[in-house]
Parts: C-alpha cells; structure tokens; sequence
C-alpha cells in the first residue's frame, strides 16, 4: 500500500474544484493529513487554467500533475484514468467536481439539453469511477467523493435536466456507498447550496448572499481527512440566509 496521498480532482481549472485542489495542498503542509506526502492529479478541459492552479498547489509544498480531459467524451475519460493509474501512485481519493448548469423548464429542456448534463454531471463520474475502482479495491483503502448540490436532494423550478443529473449522481453515490463498505472504500456526497463560482457570473446577486468555495473545499478535506474508521455519507451546506 502506497504512503502517498494521491487526491484526482475533476473539473479543478476553476470554482470548488480548484479551492478544493488548494485547501488540500494546505492542508498537507499543516499536518492535517499525517506525514504522508500528498500527490494531486487535476482534470478539466483547460490546460492553461489547470496549471495556474496546481502552480498554487506546488506552492504549498504538494506535488500536483496536470490532466487534461473532456469529461464529456468517455473515451477521454478512459484514458485519463488509465494514465493516472500508470504514472502515478494508485488514487485514495476521487473529488468528482466536474459540472454545468444549464436553466431550462420541461417546456425547453429537450432530450440532447437534458442528456448534456447528464453527462457531465453523473456520468463522467461513473466512467470516472469505472476506471479506478479496482485498482482502488485492490488497494485496500479509497475515498469517493461526489459534489453533488441542494438540487440533488430536492427540484428547483426553472432546473430541470440540472435536478434530474444531480438526483442521479446522488443515486450513484448512495449505491457505491452500499457496495464498497466491506472494500474499505469511503463514499460521501457533499451537497451546497448557492456558491460563489463562475456559475454565477453575471447574476444580480451580492456576493455575500453566495457561500464561498473556500467553505465548500474545507467540507471536502474534513471529509476526507477522517480516520478510515469513520465515512461523512451526505453533506447539505447552504448560505446562512437559505436557498437563493
């Protein structure tokens, strides 16, 4: 068994992804993880990005690698994990941030709209997921933990295909949950509420009335940073005035 933290983080060019990839590098400089060095691998489309992010990670002492990948295409996908899985020490935690929100009704969401985001939103997780999973069953020991959202749990007008992914990733990660506990395999949904990303960008919404990504990111390494004798199974975090 590998000493290595190895952390994969989807969707880490920017948002909850990114404070997640960040609040993890510090948390291992601070001694939140043990002495066990940390190893981070990045995932998202832009390169550009992602290395503006994990240059922040090195900063903080953490050796983070850069991923490339569409997680909409499964191929990419497939790739992605079995590039991970040959150059780096095998994942004991998977952060599947990787996202959209499109607005839509049922009047003007059609089955492509609706099927956009279920591909991104659940199923490159379960892809994702897919090609990991038995190198981590054989391991002994992993962490998968899905950022799901408020949405996942109950509907939003206006949100249609956004509530029916994030219902279904909440389903996804409630059956592993089932299947991996006698693996040693830890499975946790974190649910926000509104948070301050480029999701909103250009909204007539105050920045206060948003939770910060900081706060999400912390929810994710307190998480993860448990003993393996304990699992955070669901985590509802919402701004301090409720839903928007």
């Amino acid at each position: 068994m590998s000493d290595t933290h190895h952390i994969v983080i989807t969707g880490a060019s920017q948002g909850i992804g990114a404070a997640a990839a960040r609040a993890f590098a510090r948390a291992a400089a601070h001694g939140r993880l043990g002495e066990a060095p940390l190893q981070l691998s990045l995932l998202a489309r832009s390169r550009e990005n992602l290395e503006r992010v994990a240059g922040a990670c090195r900063a903080s002492g953490a050796e983070a690698h850069v991923v490339p990948c569409d997680m909409t295409r499964p191929g990419a996908v497939s790739q992605a994990a079995a590039s991970i899985l040959k150059e780096r020490p095998v994942p004991t935690g998977v952060v599947h941030n990787a996202g959209i929100f499109a607005p839509g009704g049922v009047d003007d969401v059609d089955e492509a709209a609706l099927q956009s985001q279920l591909d991104i939103n659940m199923l490159s997780a379960f892809r994702l997921t897919r090609g990991l999973l038995p190198a981590m069953r054989s391991q002994g020991r992993g962490h998968l933990l899905f950022m799901n959202s408020v949405a996942g749990t109950k509907g939003y007008p206006g949100g249609l295909a956004y509530c029916v992914s994030k219902h279904a990733l909440l389903g996804l990660a409630r059956a592993l949950r089932e299947e991996l506990k006698q693996d040693a395999i830890r499975v946790t949904s974190i649910m926000p509420g509104a948070t301050l990303t480029p999701t909103w960008d250009g909204a007539d919404i105050e920045e206060d009335r948003l939770m910060s990504a900081e706060d999400i990111a912390e929810a994710v390494v307190s998480a993860y940073a448990m003993s393996p004798r304990s699992v955070v199974e669901e985590i509802v975090i919402r701004p301090q005035l409720g839903d928007l």
